[in-house]
């Protein structure tokens, strides 16, 4: 098979420096590029197309999870990682392999040999992408902090604490924040399941809202509500959600 175009994202470079060492056993590996941040392993992943990436998952600006979220391209993952938490649990059986650094040489060949046996087959209809690794991430201990969207060429990081409401849009999610609003795909249930509880409920199958932002709950029609935002929008809420809004605020 043609040589194996393989980029490596790691911002520590001594880890680097490791990998690229390893990797020169195999000639069948062709190293194109490094990457020290996730912003510009995106850039060069949407550029070069490699076949194989080497990615980082704790790094500064943009980390390997959120890249994922963003990728558009298709390539092989294996993850490096000092985390145990992040790679095993979250990703043994959706990227093709993850390396717990430090890790010996075997190992990482134990990871090429998967990744050259994934490369030498065309990717099975229904084989997941790795940009819907995301989607199969378990619910985090701590809640999220931020959320990446991308819109063409160009990454934004919204703060949470900017987020307004979330509205459901087929296999899209809008994002009301307070800066406008962005178009993400992601399931509403990451969201529901990953964000701060007690500053966001989901008051509706297709709106999660921020507290802070309701001003007040208003009657609609029998048995039904709504939401009026301190900025003006009427957001419905549904039975479950309106029973949800009074335990968790207790009125």
């Amino acid at each position: 098979m043609d040589k194996i175009r393989t980029l490596i994202i790691e911002d520590e470079t001594p880890a680097r420096e490791i990998l690229k060492h390893y990797l020169r056993d195999y000639p069948e590996i062709d190293v194109i590029a490094e990457c020290a941040d996730g912003f510009t392993g995106l850039k060069t992943i949407t550029e070069m197309k490699p076949d194989l990436v080497f990615l980082d998952i704790q790094m500064p600006r943009l980390t390997g999870f959120e890249m994922i979220e963003v990728m558009t391209e298709r390539p092989v993952i294996i993850f490096t990682t000092a985390y145990d938490q992040f790679a095993i649990k979250a990703f043994e059986m959706n990227a093709i392999d993850y390396l717990l650094k430090p890790y010996p040489k075997q190992r990482l060949r134990s990871a090429i040999m998967k990744a050259k046996d994934k490369l030498g087959r065309i990717l099975p209809e229904g084989q997941d992408s790795p940009l819907k690794l995301i989607e199969k991430l378990p619910q985090k201990e701590e809640p999220i902090n931020r959320i990446v969207v991308r819109k063409g060429n160009s990454i934004s990081l919204i703060p949470v604490d900017q987020l307004r409401y979330l509205e459901a849009e087929d296999d899209y999610v809008m994002i009301h924040h307070s800066g406008g609003k962005a178009l993400k795909q992601q399931p509403m249930k990451y969201f529901e399941e990953n964000l701060p509880p007690s500053d966001f409920f989901r008051i509706h199958r297709s709106f999660i809202v921020k507290v802070s932002e309701i001003k007040r709950i208003e009657p609609y029609g029998k048995d039904n509500h709504v939401a009026v935002l301190h900025a003006g929008e009427k957001l419905p809420v549904s039975r479950s959600g309106y029973k949800h809004l009074k335990e968790g605020l207790n009125f």
